[in-house]
């Protein structure tokens, strides 16, 4: 388990967390029709550790999902920011780059300003590590099964210039569409195909760049070019020559 402190002291004034009235939209997750789309995603959440880093991942999800299994801090979105392993709100304590995957799952989906958090993800990430963010498809015939219901759902451009201003501008970003097209069926998984676009989530997801460092410059080594002959040399050269004359004569 990574160490919690970051050398900064969380926030004591007003958290990222859903205002008063915000959370109860996030409760529609606990349904029949938003707990399908949780156990569809948690299936890609466990792809997504498998091709991480061996680091511990730190999770950030509603009440009704479940965070994977394994090495890592989980917490959960509340009224006054997050609850779990630690309570707390921004800025997170949580060390730097000590997390080899961080997964959002339906964090945003309120209306909440996801830049804040975004932005402690890009620092908690370690290098080569994956991001992996869940979010409702705004396209979706299943939007209609959490119509006034408080959600709010965007589409991936509005994902993508988020993540761009959070510090992941460098990161190539991967999509996928998961979940139910209508039916609250439980069990259907998801793709990038033209027929997927449709499903009801949305996942995001990236790896954070390795910058390295710029090796120092290799000496050039200098070589004689074909048919040139160093000064040194053919000076050698005559005098050997001239030797084997006076030995001849």
């Amino acid at each position: 388990m990574p160490a919690l402190s970051h050398g900064r002291q969380p926030d004591p004034g007003p958290g990222p967390g859903p205002a008063p009235g915000q959370g109860a939209a996030l409760r529609w997750f606990g349904e029949v029709s938003g707990h399908g789309l949780l156990e569809v995603e948690a299936g890609a959440m466990a792809r997504v550790l498998g091709a991480s880093p061996p680091l511990p991942w730190a999770w950030f999800g509603v009440a009704a999902a479940q965070p994977p299994h394994g090495r890592g801090v989980a917490l959960r979105r509340s009224v006054e920011g997050f609850d779990g392993a630690v309570r707390c709100r921004l800025p997170l304590p949580l060390a730097s780059e000590a997390f080899g995957a961080v997964l959002l799952q339906h964090v945003f989906d309120d209306g909440a300003d996801p830049l804040p958090l975004l932005g402690e993800c890009a620092r908690i990430l370690a290098p080569g590590g994956r991001l992996w963010l869940a979010t409702l498809n705004p396209w979706s015939p299943y939007r209609l099964r959490w119509a006034r219901s408080g959600l709010h759902a965007r589409d991936a451009g509005h994902w993508q210039a988020a993540l761009r201003s959070s510090g992941f501008a460098a990161d190539p970003v991967s999509l996928q569409w998961l979940g139910p097209r209508w039916r609250a069926a439980h069990g259907e998984a998801g793709g990038i195909g033209a027929a997927d676009v449709l499903r009801a989530g949305l996942a995001l997801s990236l790896t954070k760049r390795v910058h390295a460092a710029i090796p120092p410059t290799r000496l050039q080594q200098l070589r004689w070019q074909t048919g040139l002959v160093p000064r040194d040399a053919a000076a050698q050269r005559g005098a050997a020559a001239r030797k084997r004359e006076d030995g001849a004569g």
